[in-house]
This record gives C-alpha cells, sequence and structure tokens, in this order.
C-alpha cells in the first residue's frame, strides 16, 4: 500500500511484516477483549455537530500538555515491547515524535532503555513507571529518567498484577522470541523483520537488564512481575515518587471519579483517564466513556488526559470536547512502526493531525483550544 490513509491501512500492513506473537501483542485486550472493542466502539456513539458559514482559516492545533507546547494534543503511549514491532523501535518513534512536535512516552518494559532513546534525542521525553517492592531499583529508575532529562514522569496505577492475556499465552510471547518450530516459521514469513532485528544487538528488556535476571518470556515476566510488581502500592507511594522526581507527574490508570478525586489530591501535575488499553480489566468501562465523568469529578483541580481507543482524529477531537487536555496513542504509532518503521510513525501521526484539522473546521472551530462539548450533537455518556 503506497499511501495509507488511515490507521487501519497501517494495521494492515503492520499485520503483513510483523511476526504473529509481536503483532498480536499489539492488538489484543484481556480475556474476552470486551473493553479493548469497546474503547473503539464507543467513539462510534458520540455524534458531532456540523457547522457551516463560519470563517475556517488560519486553523491551529497547538496546545499544551502538562505546560508543554505541542504541536496538537497528542502524545505516543508507553507501551512494552515496542522494539519487537521493528528494531530499535523506541529510538525511531520517540525520534519521529520529537520531529513532528508532540511527547514520546517510554515503557519501563521497553526494549531499548532510557538511555538508548537519550542518544538519538535532542530534546526530553517522558518516562512511564512501574513501581516494584524493590525501591531501590524504583528510585535508580528514576534518577536514570533524570540523568536523561525526561521532562515527566508518567506512574501507572494499574498494573499492580499482570492481566491475563490469552493471545499472548497461546503465542508463547517473549523477548527475544524462543527459537521453537512455530516461532521460526512465524519469523521465516517476515524476512524484512527478521534482518532488521539481526543489525540491533536491542532484543530484551533493556531498562530491567542486570536487575530482573532471566526475563525473557511472557512466563518469567509474569513471576517476575509477581515478585516485583507491588500490590500494595497506594495514593501514600505518590508523595515519595513525586519528592524524588522533582518535576512533573503523570498518574495513568485512572477510571473512576473517586479515584480521579484522590490523585488530585496527591499534587500530581495530570491524570490519565486509562483501563491500559484493554489489556487489565475486561468488562470494564471505555476510557471515553468515563472521561466526562471524571472530567466533572476534579473539575479544575487537574489536567485531565485520556487514552483507550483512539483511531483517528475525529477520536482525538470527541476526547478534547468532552474535557481531556491530551490523548494518548499507543496501538496506531505500533501499526505504523511495524508497517513502515520510523516513516510509519511519522504517518500515523500525519493522518490523525490531517482529520483532526478537517474535522475541527467542519465544528466550526478554528482553534482547537476553543473546542468544548458545545461541538457535540449527541452523547450517550
Amino acid at each position: 500500500m503506497a499511501n495509507p490513509l488511515e490507521i487501519s491501512d497501517l494495521k494492515r500492513m503492520a499485520k503483513r511484516r510483523v511476526p504473529k506473537l509481536f503483532f498480536d501483542y499489539a492488538d489484543s485486550g484481556a480475556y474476552s477483549e470486551s473493553t479493548y472493542r469497546a474503547n473503539e466502539s464507543d467513539f462510534g456513539r458520540i455524534k458531532l455537530r456540523q457547522r457551516v458559514m463560519v470563517d475556517m482559516t488560519n486553523r491551529s492545533l497547538a496546545t499544551t500538555m502538562v505546560g508543554q507546547p505541542v504541536s496538537m494534543p497528542v502524545a505516543l503511549s508507553p507501551t512494552g515491547l515496542t522494539g519487537m514491532q521493528h528494531a530499535d523501535g523506541e529510538m525511531l518513534a520517540a525520534r519521529a515524535a520529537e520531529e513532528f512536535g508532540v511527547p514520546f512516552t517510554l515503557s519501563t518494559m521497553s526494549i531499548c532503555s532510557i538511555e538508548d532513546v537519550a542518544s538519538v534525542t535532542t530534546k526530553p521525553f517522558w518516562f512511564q513507571l512501574y513501581v516494584m517492592r524493590d525501591r531501590d531499583f524504583v528510585m535508580n529508575l528514576i534518577d536514570r529518567a533524570k540523568a536523561a532529562k525526561c521532562s515527566a514522569l508518567v506512574l501507572t496505577a494499574d498494573l499492580q498484577i499482570l492481566g491475563q492475556r490469552h493471545k499472548d499465552l497461546r503465542n508463547s510471547l517473549s523477548a527475544p522470541p524462543r527459537l521453537t518450530p512455530k516461532h521460526l516459521f512465524q519469523m521465516a514469513m517476515r524476512p524484512r523483520w527478521c534482518w532488521d532485528m539481526m543489525q540491533t544487538q536491542r532484543r530484551t528488556f533493556r531498562n530491567i537488564h542486570g536487575h530482573a535476571k532471566n526475563v525473557s518470556d511472557l512466563a518469567s515476566l509474569g513471576a517476575w512481575t509477581a515478585e516485583q510488581f507491588d500490590p500494595q502500592l497506594s495514593w501514600k507511594d505518590v508523595e515519595w515518587i513525586k519528592e524524588r522526581w522533582g518535576s512533573k507527574l503523570i498518574i495513568k490508570g485512572i477510571l473512576d471519579p473517586e479515584d480521579a478525586r484522590m490523585a488530585a489530591d496527591t499534587g500530581a501535575d495530570a491524570i490519565i483517564v486509562s483501563n491500559h488499553g484493554g489489556r487489565q480489566l475486561d468488562s470494564a468501562h471505555s476510557s471515553i466513556a468515563m472521561l466526562p465523568r471524571i472530567v466533572d469529578a476534579v473539575g479544575d483541580r487537574i489536567e485531565v488526559h485520556m487514552d483507550g481507543g483512539i483511531r483517528s482524529g475525529q477520536d482525538v477531537l470527541k476526547a478534547m470536547a468532552l474535557g481531556a487536555k491530551g490523548t494518548y496513542i499507543g496501538r496506531p504509532f505500533l501499526y505504523g512502526l511495524g508497517a513502515m518503521g520510523k516513516p510509519g510513525v511519522t504517518k500515523a501521526l500525519e493522518i490523525i493531525r490531517k482529520e483532526l484539522d478537517i474535522t475541527m473546521a467542519l465544528c466550526g472551530k478554528r482553534q482547537l483550544t476553543d473546542v468544548d462539548r458545545d461541538i457535540i450533537a449527541e452523547s450517550p455518556f
């Protein structure tokens, strides 16, 4: 496909170019995947007001997220194993985001390390943190992110234990992949992916390398997660994390108004309305369904962002209209990365920017900062 026009085009390309176990990792949810599907489908239930005879010139999508200027209110989400969608994937995605003027968020469970990404970027990126029982290691991660001049820390609150993701279990997911007949066949069917991966040494979890010994496959990762990820994580922990970090702090994984109010009490700079892409608690509400309730619950006490299900610029606009000050894309940029490498990430961002710009204009707005619930014709939430 010479010129992908939609995120779904990039998804089809990625499916043809990425081995099945890694494509499925990006394109799956927990249990029955009902929340994963609802994240996407619930956007379609929101209807927009078409406006005519308005000045549509001199439009701007520029705004800020936690005080940082952005060309549009879209950040790249922290996604684990990004470097298995394409060799050196986190480094490529970070460079594409920097050039586009949007934030890139590196996952703790990335293939490329904090230092790897810092070596190829010239502007600050964001780092996502999982809290583990080994507080010394957590503080070391925070210090490494500070040394890399990361400008925001994204604290994930909704993965104290790992949700059960059936596709990953059936695929015997690992990084690097096991050399079983099944996996060898999958990789043999993707020679370009194999060639690219042969050119890099980054094939395992480099942020936790040396700390989490022998963690490569899903079984060992699950065991290490059960041992290390702190199931007693509480709101009190935010205080010492915030003090150690000393800069912008975003809490990710808020899906309940009461939790949103408690997050605001911590003094964090922003929250992300998120259900972990439908990969943790299945049968939970979609992120977009909970967004307006959480916005109403916290008012202007804390900046509200959201992720989950965004597949177009229209989805971004709907989230902004319902009160989000920023949005995040995970799968769309992963599809682009898997399909085309760094140009694919740029293409995903270009697709979303064009759709966002045109839809905003047809709703009668020139400045994204002026968008509010007035552009919503009908909302089921």
